[in-house]
């Protein structure tokens, strides 16, 4: 096995319900490619309370100091959205490996830029599009590969989930749409990455994208603030294999129904169903081939590659991605889904709404 990657992690608050203490902590815990060496937050009282309660040896509350210990190699990105860029930047300057959370940056200048730099410094850079990391989705896409359904004709693909009207001051910043947060760059594309993972890239759409829920209460004051982030968003368009898809993707005030994705072709039908979304939660096939009636299709065990006890949803994805990651650092080989292609989503992003703002067909790319 070799010595362990030492990776610190920029964002960890042992207060709540953070996405690193979800997801990256107890997939690190269990790797025996990796260890935590490093936490950092915020304020020195945060940092070293994150690094008591998670037993992590080093607690910073500068990142910049993080990313210039020589003993760090890999930095974890788990920061709110406006805050990727300066984090990534000054750890890619510092030649470290990196793993930035979705979506890299709040626009495809910032995502270019930190891709250009990974490049340059020829280190590793991850993005967080975790979906492709769910056994579920990976299973589906060798079924997609080897002709299940036969030639894709038609895929629909739907996730709405509930949205909360009141909201704590804290949670108020994402409101706006410049700070990168939305239905449509955060759920609708990590949905629509697990769509295009497994069936292949958008090669022109239409699109609407809506802000249905215009104002927030803020829970302590009673405040009604405005909202201009978007919260549904419909897209309709062709992939590359000539397949037409549709999507809808959507925050709603109550009792969202999940995601679900159907997929027809010439010779089968499969069907993806989570509770929640598939980058979160685990997910369920069924499949039909020559008119049949839809089955189960139980995910192979061996498409679960994490170690025994993992928990299925965030650590389970979170953590077969690292596996990807460690294996790219150890042999020099490519790591994916990497910077370029959340470069190639920002671009995804911005046809999307440009396909909105000027109610017409774009051709992506």
């Amino acid at each position: 096995m070799g010595k362990k990657i030492r990776v610190g992690i920029v964002g960890a608050n042992a207060a709540g319900q953070g996405w690193a203490p979800i997801s990256h902590i107890p997939a690190l815990r269990l790797l025996p490619e990796f260890e935590i060496a490093a936490i950092c937050t915020a304020h020195f009282g945060t940092a070293a309370a994150a690094a008591k309660v998670f037993g992590v040896e080093h607690a910073f509350h500068d990142y910049r100091d993080m990313v210039r210990d020589p003993s760090i190699e890999l930095v974890s990105v788990v920061v709110k959205v406006p805050n990727h860029y300066a984090v990534v930047m000054a750890a890619l300057s510092a030649g470290k490996h990196v793993y930035c959370e979705w979506p890299l940056g709040v626009s495809l200048a910032q995502a270019q830029e930190m891709a250009a730099l990974a490049r340059h410094q020829g280190v590793h850079a991850m993005v967080g599009l975790q979906a492709r990391g769910d056994p579920c989705m990976r299973y589906l896409r060798l079924l997609i590969s080897e002709g299940y359904v036969g030639d894709v004709l038609a895929v629909n693909m739907t996730m709405f989930t509930g949205g909360v009207l009141e909201r704590p001051a804290l949670r108020i910043w994402d409101r706006e749409r410049l700070m990168g947060v939305s239905a449509l760059t955060v759920r609708g594309i990590h949905t629509i990455d697990a769509l295009c993972y497994c069936l292949g890239e958008f090669v022109r759409l239409g699109a609407v994208v809506s802000t249905q829920v215009q104002q927030w209460r803020v829970a302590e004051t009673g405040e009604m603030v405005d909202v201009d982030a978007p919260d549904n968003i419909l897209v309709n368009g062709i992939l590359a294999n000539g397949a037409l898809a549709s999507v809808h993707v959507g925050t709603v005030p109550h009792n969202g129904s999940g995601w679900r994705m159907e997929i027809y072709g010439s010779n089968g039908t499969i069907r993806a169903t989570s509770k929640g979304s598939p980058q979160r939660d685990a997910s369920q096939l069924m499949g039909s081939r020559n008119g049949e009636a839809l089955t189960p299709l139980p995910t192979p065990e061996h498409f679960t590659a994490m170690p025994a006890g993992t928990p299925t949803g965030p650590p389970q994805n979170v953590g077969h991605l690292y596996m990807r990651l460690a294996r790219a650092i150890r042999e020099g080989s490519p790591v994916e889904p990497d910077f370029d292609l959340a470069v190639k989503r920002h671009i995804l992003i911005d046809a999307i709404q440009q396909a909105s703002d000027e109610g017409r067909v774009v051709h992506v790319g």
